[in-house]
């Protein structure tokens, strides 16, 4: 717990002092594998706290999941349709149905 806090807050710094700046057309590229890995971060804090967490699955839904979205945005903008939408609120359900596992798991313990 103390490395991921650590690694937060050398995040923190680095990106106050080295700003990036991405272009408008990748904005909903980054949004949704962002979606994505927050929701696979989710998904492994569950599975933890349920007892059936494997690193490797979570190591490989985290970068896939990622690398689907992306590709189902691209190719939605490249078809002209607005994909990047269905992406946001399918990760954003599962984002939130994960945390309410993860509070209903907190609070029985």
């Amino acid at each position: 717990m103390l490395y991921a806090l650590a690694g937060i807050v050398i995040g923190f710094i680095a990106g106050w002092y080295f700003p990036l700046y991405l272009p408008f057309e990748y904005a909903r590229l980054l949004s949704v594998s962002l979606m994505a890995a927050l929701d696979t971060v989710f998904g492994g804090i569950r599975s933890s706290m349920e007892g059936k967490y494997d690193n490797f699955i979570f190591i490989t839904g985290f970068f896939t999941n990622a690398v689907m979205a992306a590709f189902l945005c691209y190719s939605g903008t490249l078809l002209g349709i607005d994909l990047y939408l269905v992406g946001i609120l399918i990760f954003g359900m599962r984002i939130f149905n994960n945390l309410a596992a993860i509070r209903h798991l907190f609070l029985k313990k």
